[in-house]
């Protein structure tokens, strides 16, 4: 084994710009979030590059409508010129090593580089030039190369005959255990032309790596068998698995060039589910189960239709058009298949029929438990949330992360965490809440996920709302409505609505809130949702009440009842009863509160539970009872401040304030930290480091405005004007 010291090679093209702030060009920096997001992923968050492929893209890959390049030539092709410059510079020998390295390396890491040098007998001095070059240098386990860009060239420079050379070195020396995947890729590759012996062998090594929760390998594996393959029928199969695998392993945009070049209903349906509309997901995911039960039976088959039924159940639920299932069950009926997760009692939840749809979702939020099916875990979320039961849909939502990770999946991980925000909402951890709903939506941004993006892009709205952040509510909900409205998502846009009458709600806004909630009630599938704007019935009833205009509210809380007793929750009815006590007048309505409070006491919904308590603290100041008034209102401040929701605090200082008392909890004061939600924290670390927003914008994939919105919502909250300010505070705290 040779050893080199290694050390940091300069960068190679002096042209580019040297820092981060200047790396987004003023069109780049105009590209949606998503895009951005996912053009720093594929060129390995490499600014420089990032700004080359931003400036080339078409005006459908700008606005996120077509998949980006997936090709490293056509990635950075200004930098792989550099880099073939400087490699041509160096000898053979080396030049030779590089691309053994290289091919060792990506797209399948095989870490064979010293094993394949070792049986060649090759002279590795040879790599001095290049590390004095500062291309590459030694590492413990072979070469570690300056940036992908120099590995990238030193691949593609060479020759064919080279490459094949190379890779059938790698294939001779990989004959331990468990290389039996790999040393079929580098024979794959090594390979002169089409070979039916060659395809078999690739495609049953990337089954075993599917099966071993690789997805990423399995999808190498199969590309290669495509491209080998002889039969052009058997090719398209190969190329939908491996549209698959690139969409199981993260990789969006290749797992949507891949799919345009095959014809199968099932895979455009599960694509078009997350980065499509919803509506032609839902047609092509039924069509796609029909297909594949149509052919001959098998336990198989029916698994497999029975899995696209599920994903088309989750199309009726991002559309809002619900009566949809229906067709789905009906379509199970004739399969002869039971209707999977949530789907039978959405259907029956339709129909009215909810004793039915109680004991169905039921059952299907019983199916929890740790190791199984992500997507059947998913619906077991969904199902509980429908239910009211939020911390079964915690853990079903937490688990069917964990077992999408331990099969190597990447897209049920975001997914999980767009119901999850639910659950956390309502039970009081907003601040955790929008930290792990942000890495959410980076993840499902950089992985194409633009569906499941805007649905988080709502939830985060509703987290400002609660935290009563007017300007980043605003932003938030209209990025989720902008995408929403145009790709048939209604449950985004109902949410997002539902976040803009909460903020009204309040500030004290109910003429607005109530305008919002009532357009909610009248919008259909793909601008509204049946579930939301039945979630969202008691603030439309407080609104209402406060408006004077009571008579259709009446009859929102006569619906809402039948459902609250229906399924029985705590919450739903606790709610329930809120709601009746509102609509009542005088002393009549204590009665109602005190069996609301006592409800929620079975209950979870710490958020609203505090709502009551204000609600019923005023009602009880307007009637005198002042002890009892003072004894609602403190409880309800301190579980505000708690949120972080300093609106709704302010709500009950002015009621104790009117009240005579002092309107303060005794908790210590909030540290500056814990003051600023998980994004303004987020930003306000950078800034304190000393980062520009223009770096901090690039870190972050946002725009510069929207980092300048951010830190002017840091400084008001912390009562500061400047970064000065800002260390000074920062660091006080981190000596305390």
């Amino acid at each position: 084994m040779w050893v080199v010291t290694p050390v940091n090679p300069p960068p190679l093209d002096r042209t580019w710009p040297p820092t981060l702030a200047d790396a987004w060009p003023r069109p780049a920096s105009a590209l949606p979030e998503r895009v951005r997001t996912r053009v720093l992923r594929l060129v390995y968050g490499d600014p420089r590059a990032a700004a080359s492929l931003a400036a080339r893209l078409t005006e459908r890959q700008a606005a996120g409508l077509d998949p980006l390049p997936v090709e490293p030539a056509d990635l950075a092709p200004e930098l792989l010129r550099a880099r073939r410059r400087a490699l041509r510079a160096l000898p053979d020998d080396t030049r030779l090593l590089l691309l053994l390295a290289a091919a060792d390396q990506y797209p399948v890491a095989t870490h064979a580089f010293l094993r394949a040098v070792a049986a060649a007998r090759l002279d590795t001095r040879c790599l001095e030039s290049a590390e004095t070059a500062g291309l590459a240098h030694a590492a413990a386990g072979g070469v570690r190369f300056a940036d992908p860009w120099t590995r990238i060239a030193a691949y593609e420079s060479a020759g064919p005959a080279d490459r094949r050379d190379a890779h059938r070195l790698l294939a001779r020396v990989l004959h331990g255990t468990g290389e039996t995947a790999r040393r079929s890729w580098h024979r794959g590759a090594g390979a002169l032309g089409p070979s039916g012996r060659l395809a078999a062998e690739l495609t049953a090594a990337a089954d075993r790596a599917r099966d071993a929760g690789d997805p990423a390998l399995s999808g190498a594996l199969t590309g290669r068998a495509a491209a080998l393959s002889p039969d052009p029928r058997h090719r398209s199969g190969l190329l939908a698995r491996a549209a698959v695998d690139a969409w199981d392993a993260g990789d969006g945009d290749r797992a949507r060039v891949l799919a345009a070049r095959t014809h199968g209903e099932a895979l455009h349906g599960v694509l078009a589910l997350r980065t499509g509309h919803a509506g032609e997901a839902f047609d092509a995911l039924t069509a796609g189960a029909a297909q594949a039960a149509g052919g001959r039976p098998s336990a198989r088959s029916e698994e497999h239709a029975g899995h696209l039924l599920a994903r088309a159940t989750e199309a009726a639920v991002y559309t809002g058009d619900l009566s949809r299932c229906r067709e789905a069950v009906r379509l199970a009926g004739r399969l002869g298949i039971d209707p999977p997760g949530v789907l039978g009692g959405l259907a029956a939840a339709v129909e009215g029929r909810y004793a039915d749809a109680r004991e169905l979702l039921g059952a299907t939020a019983g199916r929890c438990g740790p190791g199984g099916d992500p997507t059947l875990l998913l619906h077991a979320g969904i199902a509980a949330l429908l239910l009211g039961d939020h911390p079964r849909a915690a853990t079903a939502t937490h688990r069917s992360a964990a077992a999408a990770r331990a099969r190597g999946l990447v897209p049920p991980v975001s997914q999980a965490a767009e119901f999850r925000a639910y659950a956390d909402f309502w039970t009081g951890r907003p601040r955790a809440a929008e930290s792990a709903a942000l890495d959410a939506l980076r993840q499902a941004q950089a992985t194409g996920q633009d569906s499941g993006a805007c649905h988080l892009q709502a939830a985060l709205a509703m987290f400002a709302a609660l935290a009563g952040d007017t300007d980043l509510c605003r932003e938030r909900a209209a990025a989720a409505r902008g995408y929403a409205l145009a790709h048939g998502l209604g449950l985004p846009a109902a949410l997002a609505q539902w976040a803009l009458a909460l903020l009204d709600l309040g500030h004290g806004r109910h003429d607005a809130a109530a305008a919002r909630l009532r357009a909610l009630a009248g919008a259909g599938p793909g601008h509204g949702h049946r579930a939301i704007r039945h979630l969202a019935i008691p603030h439309y009833v407080e609104a209402a009440v406060h408006t004077g205009d009571t008579r259709v509210a009446r009859a929102a809380h006569a619906a809402y009842d039948r459902w609250a007793h229906a399924v029985r929750s705590p919450d739903e009815l606790a709610l329930s009863a809120r709601c009746r006590a509102l609509l009542t007048p005088g002393a009549e309505a204590v009665e109602h509160y005190r069996i609301a409070l006592d409800l929620h006491a079975q209950g979870t919904r710490a958020v609203e539970r505090a709502r009551t308590e204000l609600l019923f603290g005023g009602a009880l100041r307007r009637l005198r009872r002042r002890t009892e008034a003072r004894e609602q209102l403190h409880s309800a401040l301190e579980a505000f401040e708690s949120f972080g929701a300093p609106h709704c605090a302010d709500r009950a200082r002015a009621e104790l304030r009117a009240l005579g008392a002092p309107a303060t909890t005794g908790r210590p004061p909030e540290s500056p930290r814990a003051s600023l939600t998980a994004q303004q924290l987020r930003v306000a670390l950078m800034a304190a480091e000393g980062a520009t927003n223009r770096e901090i914008a690039v870190r972050l994939a946002l725009s510069p405005r929207t980092i300048d919105h951010h830190l002017r919502g840091v400084f008001n909250r912390l009562g500061i004007r400047s970064r000065i300010e800002l260390v000074r505070l920062l660091a006080e705290e981190g000596r305390d």
